[in-house]
């Protein structure tokens, strides 16, 4: 099974060496990064032992790499008082900056969990609009991954010790992509060749088209961790309910347990713990009440909720759908300044539940039954 193909196993070495290894891992399997090539890697403050060993190692390919360095309290009063004039000179060099650049690592680091709370929701919206086309270019026209660096908060969301959090992070980040990305061709090729696809879990029945969509092995290339196979519903062919029972979070406001109903591709009915909050966020643009992904979680050693949804939309036996902007690798027409992924778990332990593709049983309780697809269960 997909564990036993990984083998991941309690790393003895020292966290100077796990971190270069984890670097090694960044620039050549995720980046392939090239000599001469110019890497942007950017990270919060708290990032930086990573940030000097991604260096050593890209001076080590013979690349050119460039840092910036974040911090959430400085960008929170920036985004406080923003305005549209502002936004769009920040623009015009980010999308000179990724136009000069081959690559990008981006690291993020929660250093508060409530620091960006009580920005207006409008303040969000306004970035998310302005940066969306510097975003997008960088998204569909350059090499890039995106990892979550370890830090007392991560730790906390995900229910443990900090030294704990770290050995799991760095153990799951280095694990063998090589062999995860073999393992789930099988996946792709059947949902390249489905046409219908229906979820049921408890509070959940939700059906849609996948037709002719391409569908995209993740192994490493775009994040780490990593572990699924994505792509997006023909935009108007959503339709039912779906109960998401991971706690869902946007731009650090906790909405718990989330329900949406759609018809036609559309939201008509969500709830959640805050309906204000939540409305507002369908209500950004045109694209944001619709859905522009669905994703298969498969890695082995994510078997709960982390507070993270690098982690969370890669957990076992788990599917996402995400609010808002589809991805350029499975395009389905839909635009928005969101991308918001929910995860549903269907484990025993969290419900069950059964997916379906073209009124085929593909998987039951999170456990994949048809013969191509059983080394991809993590028992």
């Amino acid at each position: 099974m997909l564990k036993t193909l990984l083998k991941l196993f309690v790393n003895s070495k020292n966290k100077g060496e796990r971190h270069r290894e984890l670097a090694a891992k960044l620039i050549h399997h995720s980046i392939r990064l090239k000599p001469k090539e110019r890497i942007l890697i950017r990270g919060h403050i708290c990032t930086k032992p990573l940030i000097k060993e991604l260096i050593v190692e890209a001076y080590r390919v013979g690349a050119f790499p460039y840092v910036e360095l974040e911090d959430d309290e400085i960008n929170r009063h920036l985004l406080r008082g923003n305005v549209k004039e502002q936004l769009a000179t920040s623009a015009q060099w980010a999308m000179k900056k990724y136009t000069d650049i081959d690559a990008l690592i981006i690291m993020t680091g929660d250093e508060s969990s409530m620091e960006m709370t009580d920005v207006p929701v409008e303040m969000h919206r306004l970035q998310g609009e302005m940066m969306h086309a510097a975003t997008l270019f960088y998204v569909n026209n350059r090499r890039w991954v995106l990892l979550n660096y370890p830090t007392s908060i991560s730790a906390q969301k995900a229910g443990m010790s900090f030294d704990e959090y770290e050995d799991f992070l760095l153990n799951v980040c280095t694990i063998d992509y090589v062999k995860m990305e073999a393992a789930l061709e099988p996946l792709k090729q059947l949902m390249e060749r489905t046409d219908r696809v229906r979820i049921i879990s408890p509070g959940t029945d939700l059906t849609f088209s996948i037709k002719g969509m391409p569908a995209i092995i993740c192994a490493g290339k775009k994040n780490l961790p990593d572990g699924e196979v994505f792509t997006a519903p023909l935009r108007e062919s959503v339709n039912g309910t779906i109960a998401f029972n991971a706690p869902a979070t946007y731009e650090g406001t906790p909405f718990g347990d989330v329900e949406l109903t759609l018809e036609k591709g559309e939201v008509i009915k969500a709830v959640s713990k805050h309906m204000i909050e939540m409305n507002e966020i369908l209500n950004m643009d045109e694209g944001s009440r619709f859905i522009g992904e669905f994703g298969i979680g498969i890695n082995p050693y994510i078997v709960k909720p982390m507070g993270d949804i690098l982690f969370d939309e890669k957990i076992s036996g788990s599917l996402h759908l995400a609010l808002g902007a589809a991805y350029n690798e499975a395009d389905n027409g839909n635009r928005s300044s969101i991308h918001w992924d929910m995860v549903l778990i269907q484990r025993s332990e969290y419900g069950g539940g059964d997916i379906y593709f073209d009124d085929v049983l593909i998987r039951r309780d999170g456990l994949f039954v048809l013969p191509e697809l059983l080394d991809l269960n993590s028992n």
